[in-house]
C-alpha cells in the first residue's frame, strides 16, 4: 500500500531559505494557516510517523503472516541511523546543561527565572550544536544563498524548548520540535527508503528523549503549561506520546494494510489501566502513552478523573488502541492545530511555509475554527467600513491537504469527514456522543448516588458526580 509521506525538496540549487517570522496575529488567521502547505506537510508527518509505530507482522519468505515486532521504548530492534543518533546525542547535550543551571532557590510563584538562564544557554551554543550533531547534507544545503538552512533550523528548535519569557511549556512548542524534524526531512538528512525504520528512529530515539528532556524542564525550572486547557484538556502539556503510543498498543499490520482503526495488540494492557499505578509503573518503560501518564502521576496528586478526566473518560474506550489512536488523530486537528492559543507563535519560513495549499479542498467551518479571537480594529476602520470588515473577518473552510492522486486509505484523516467536530471529545463518538464535555461519561470506581435530604423529600437524587472539593477548614451547613 502507498503511504503519502512528507517530500523532500526536488531542486537544491532552487530553494531559498527565509528568516522563519510569525503569521497568525488573529483567531481568523488560523483558518488560513488550515489551508497552508506548513498544515499539510504537519499532517503528513505526523501521519506517517503514527503509523511506523503500529506493531507489524515479520513476513516469511512465502509472504504468509508470520511473527509480530512490536516497537516499544528502547527497543533493539529499532536501528538509529547516522542521522538519528546524532540527534539523540543533541538531546542528551540539552539535558546535561539543565545541571549546570540549577534552578533558583528564591521564593516564587510562578515558573523559576533559572529558565531563562539555561534557555540563553542554549541559544548562545545552538549553532556549533548543530553543527556537531547534523548531517553534513543538511548543513551545507544550498549555501549560494545569503540565509542558510541554520536559520530555519535554530528557529524551530528553539521554540520548541519553552518559553523563555512567560516561563511556560505547551503543545505549541512541541509542534516546533515536529517541524524541526520536519525540516531535516525535507532535506534528506534522514533516510527516505527505509520502510518504517527511520520513522521509527525519528519518535524513539529523538521524540522520546525530546520529551524527557522537556519533562525534566517543567520539574526543574516548574514551567507553567502554555495555555492550558485545565483539567479538560488532554494534558497540560504534551499530545504526541498520546498519539504514538496508542499505535504502539495497535493492531500488527503488514505495508500493505491499512491503517487499522480498531483492536489491539495482543497482550496490550487495558486502556482502564491508566488508573492502575502498578501498570502504569510496569507500561511507562515500554510505551508513550504510559510515560507520559506516569509524568501526570509524577506531578499530579488526588484521583485520575478528578485531574485528568479526559484522559479517563479515553480510558473507557473498548474497541482498542487503534480507534483510540484514530480519535487522537481528530483530536490532534481539533485541539492543538485549529487552537490559536496553541498555533499563534508557530513560526513559519521556506520548509514550513505560510502560502496556500493548492490542492487544498474546502470543506463545512467548524466550532474550533469560527469561535476564534480576534483583535479589536483601530478606529480609522470603524466609519463607513461594514462591508469591508466583513471580507477581512470572514473565515475560510477548514480543508483537506491529503487532496492528491494518491489518497490515503487507512485512517480516515480528521478533515476527511463532512461533520463538523463541535467538541474535543467527539473524537470518541463511541462514548461521548451527544454529551456535554463538562460531564465524565466514565463514572470514577466505587462512586455511587447518594441519598440527599432533597432526595428524601421528593427532590431529585445526585447525578453521580463526586461532590464539589470543600476548602479546607470549611464548615459546613449543620455547623
Amino acid at each position: 500500500m502507498d503511504i503519502p509521506k512528507l517530500s523532500t525538496l526536488r531542486d537544491q540549487e532552487a530553494h531559498t531559505f527565509i528568516t522563519p517570522s510569525k503569521r497568525i496575529n488573529e483567531g481568523h488567521d488560523v483558518t488560513s494557516f488550515l489551508v497552508s502547505e506548513a498544515y499539510r506537510d504537519i499532517m503528513l508527518f505526523a501521519l506517517q510517523l503514527n503509523r511506523a509505530m503500529f506493531p507489524s507482522f515479520n513476513q516469511t519468505a512465502g509472504g504468509s503472516r508470520h511473527e509480530i515486532q512490536s516497537w516499544e521504548l528502547g527497543s533493539p530492534t529499532v536501528l538509529l541511523s547516522d542521522t538519528v543518533g546524532p540527534l539523540q546525542g543533541l538531546m542528551n547535550k540539552l539535558n546535561a546543561i539543565i545541571d549546570e543551571v540549577p534552578p533558583d532557590p528564591g521564593p516564587r510563584r510562578f515558573g523559576n527565572v533559572s529558565f531563562r538562564t539555561w534557555y540563553e544557554t542554549v541559544e548562545a551554543r545552538l549553532p556549533n550544536l548543530l553543527e556537531q550533531h547534523l548531517p553534513e547534507t543538511v548543513l551545507s544545503y544550498n549555501r549560494k544563498t545569503p540565509i542558510g538552512p541554520e536559520a530555519e533550523l535554530q528557529s524551530y528548535l528553539l521554540g520548541a524548548l519553552g518559553s523563555s519569557q512567560r516561563l511556560d511549556y505547551g503543545t505549541g512548542h512541541e509542534l516546533s520540535f515536529l517541524a524541526f524534524l520536519g525540516c531535516i526531512w525535507k532535506m534528506g538528512g534522514f533516510d527516505t527508503s527505509s520502510s518504517g525504520n527511520e520513522e521509527r528512529g525519528i519518535v524513539l530515539g529523538i521524540i522520546e528523549p525530546y520529551l524527557q528532556l522537556v519533562r525534566r524542564l517543567i520539574k526543574t525550572y516548574t514551567l507553567e503549561p502554555a495555555g492550558s486547557h485545565g483539567v479538560w484538556g488532554l494534558d497540560d502539556h504534551s499530545f504526541l506520546p498520546y498519539l504514538f503510543g496508542s499505535a504502539q498498543y495497535g493492531p500488527a499490520i503488514l505495508d500493505r494494510d491499512e491503517t487499522p482503526i480498531e483492536g489491539s495488540l495482543l497482550n496490550a494492557p487495558d486502556p482502564a489501566d491508566v488508573t492502575k499505578t502498578a501498570t502504569v509503573a510496569r507500561e511507562r518503560g515500554k510505551n508513550m502513552y504510559f510515560a507520559a501518564i506516569g509524568f501526570i502521576y509524577d506531578v499530579k496528586k488526588g484521583p485520575f478523573w478528578e485531574h485528568s478526566p479526559m484522559l479517563y473518560d479515553i480510558s473507557g474506550i473498548r474497541a482498542g488502541w487503534a480507534k483510540i489512536n484514530k480519535g487522537m488523530i481528530k483530536m490532534y486537528v481539533a485541539e492543538v492545530l485549529s487552537k490559536f492559543p496553541v498555533v499563534q507563535h508557530f513560526y513559519f519560513g521556506s520548509l514550513f511555509s505560510w502560502e496556500k495549499d493548492l490542492d487544498a479542498v474546502q470543506e463545512p467551518m467548524t466550532v474550533h475554527t469560527a469561535s476564534q479571537p480576534v483583535q479589536p480594529k483601530p478606529a480609522a476602520f470603524a466609519p463607513n467600513s461594514t462591508a469591508s470588515h466583513q471580507s477581512r473577518t470572514k473565515v475560510p473552510a477548514v480543508v483537506n491537504p491529503m487532496s492528491t492522486t494518491n489518497s490515503f486509505v487507512g485512517t480516515a484523516a480528521p478533515w476527511a469527514k463532512q461533520s463538523s467536530v463541535t467538541s474535543p471529545m467527539n473524537a470518541f463518538p463511541s462514548q461521548v456522543d451527544q454529551r456535554s464535555i463538562s460531564q465524565t461519561p466514565r463514572l470514577p470506581p466505587d462512586l455511587k448516588p447518594r441519598a440527599t435530604a432533597s432526595s428524601k423529600t421528593g427532590g431529585q437524587a445526585p447525578t453521580g458526580m463526586p461532590p464539589p472539593t470543600r476548602a479546607p477548614g470549611a464548615r459546613s451547613a449543620d455547623n
